[in-house]
């Protein structure tokens, strides 16, 4: 390493460091921006609705300008006041919305990896911005929390009960990717041939690279799943933490903690909620309360297993995804520091 690389390692080192002076700042800059956007696309009449409906429209909008105006009246108080205990409260509430308003991020980061267009670019604008101020408001809500004292070692590995969602996460997504495989090798599965199904995602608008790894027999969806359980094992496991050998400079160097956690939080923040909500629709369709829908399957019945496998997986991995992030948030904080009096 150069000189002119060690010192620019050391001030960025300092600067990180001191992200308590700064953070509180970044937020007030993120929720006086959001606002502004929000009341962009209201004023041009600008859909945030994923498909671009104008249903609603306007009152989505608002909703966001509202966020927006909230994150900005209590960052600009914490500047003011300091962290008061009213304020944190709602800090997390104002991350809760923000969260909320960022959901289904993540859908829309998988459709650009797969080289397809977004329905509605202000709406996965509006997630992005979102997101990323539900991190802020996090950061700002524990910008108090200093460590001191003498360091105390983390487990090597996580607890027992994270081990076993890790586990419970990985398993679930096994009749998935069963499903998927047959469809990709042209088997048949509830009903619906690879060949139909290749053709029904044709006809969604799905990208070149998608159907071209569907024809490989390789279905991009248990790709993503397998990336997936990756990092869910990457997260409990200490071969999660340093950088290995293939990485060449990195290698054997201490991962920074954002690196997992962004992406571990946007997929739990996106999955869990979606596969627990639609694991409740599927029990009242399987009790009669309400109809399933057939959608592209031959039969109502053929639609609601399919729904029973894909979005059971996503809720327990979403679940199992939570815990672990939650996991190895703990156990990579700076060292905490504990104080001893001298007698």
């Amino acid at each position: 390493m150069t000189s002119a690389e060690r010192t620019m390692k050391a001030l960025w080192s300092a600067w990180w460091q001191r992200w308590p002076g700064w953070v509180a700042w970044a937020t007030t800059l993120w929720a006086v921006l959001y606002t502004g956007f929000g009341l962009t696309c209201v004023l041009s009449e600008t859909s945030l609705f994923p498909h671009g409906g104008d249903s609603g429209a306007s009152g989505l909008g608002w909703a966001v300008v509202a966020v927006g105006v909230l994150g900005t009246l209590v960052s600009g108080a914490v500047l003011l006041f300091g962290l008061l205990p009213p304020l944190r409260v709602l800090l997390w509430v104002v991350c809760s919305l923000a969260g909320i308003t960022a959901f289904s991020l993540l859908m829309d980061v998988i459709t650009l990896m797969f080289g397809q267009g977004l329905d509605n670019r202000a709406s996965a604008a509006n997630k992005a911005l979102a997101a990323g101020g539900a991190f802020l408001l996090a950061a700002t809500a524990r910008s108090d929390h200093r460590p001191a004292g003498t360091a105390v070692r983390a487990p090597p590995t996580s607890p027992d009960h994270v081990q076993l969602a890790a586990w419970a996460g990985t398993l679930a997504f096994a009749p998935y990717a069963a499903m998927k495989l047959v469809w990709a090798s042209g088997g048949t599965f509830a009903g619906i041939t690879g060949e139909e199904m290749l053709a029904v995602s044709e006809r969604n608008g799905a990208s070149g690279i998608f159907l071209t790894l569907e024809s490989w027999g390789l279905d991009p969806t248990v790709l993503l799943a397998v990336l997936g359980v990756f990092l869910l094992w990457g997260l409990v496991r200490p071969w999660g933490r340093v950088f290995p050998r293939w990485t060449l400079f990195l290698r054997g160097r201490r991962v920074p903690r954002w690196l997992p956690l962004v992406p571990a939080l946007l997929g739990a923040a996106t999955l869990a909620p979606y596969g627990v909500v639609g694991v409740g629709y599927l029990t009242l369709a399987t009790a009669g309360v309400v109809t399933m829908r057939r959608g592209d399957f031959h039969s109502s019945g053929d639609a609601l297993l399919v729904g029973w496998i894909g979005l059971v997986a996503f809720a327990v991995y979403g679940i199992a995804l939570t815990i672990a992030a939650r996991s190895y948030w703990l156990m990579t904080r700076p060292a905490c520091r504990t104080s001893t009096n001298a007698e």
